[in-house]
């Protein structure tokens, strides 16, 4: 029998930030990057040997240059994402209602604006990735699919 290859995905992590009226903040991609022109959190994939809250950390900071203390990042949702090309993604979302610091563009090549959003009417220019992880975050789900056939929500 032969074997299968084993499967492998890119690890995303994404940072939902919080302010206390409850609305995320989200950044409008630019330039030469998947999904220009689009809203999205301030997130990124893992690098190598990185674990994903080292990695969320670190993605925040150098995004939007605010400090997470590890402590004020919560767990809120996996998202297992294939995109319109194929490519498996496993999203790993967290939550942070404290960070020190004021958000602001520190990658103007890969960002034009910052966006504070309600997740439960996010935005019609959302990466539909996004708008499918707002919408699970707002449910409380903990666990999701998206753009899978047959199973995962479209």
């Amino acid at each position: 029998m032969t074997q299968l290859p084993r499967y492998r995905l890119v690890v995303d992590v994404l940072v939902l930030m919080v302010r206390d009226d409850g609305r995320v903040l989200l950044l409008r991609r630019a330039g030469r990057v998947y999904a220009s022109g689009l809203l999205c959190p301030p997130g990124g994939h893992l690098e190598e040997d990185e674990p994903v809250t080292q990695g969320a950390l670190r993605e925040v900071a150098e995004e939007v240059g605010v400090t997470i203390a590890p402590a004020d990042l919560e767990f809120c949702h996996v998202i297992h994402h294939r995109s319109p090309e194929g490519e498996g993604r496993m999203g790993m979302v967290f939550t942070a209602q404290r960070w020190s610091g004021h958000p602001f563009i520190r990658e103007p090549e890969k960002c034009s604006q910052l966006v504070w959003a309600d997740p439960a009417r996010p935005p019609a220019d959302c990466v539909p990735y996004t708008a499918a992880v707002l919408k699970q975050f707002c449910a409380g789900d903990l666990l999701s699919e998206h753009g899978w056939p047959m199973g995962g929500a479209a």
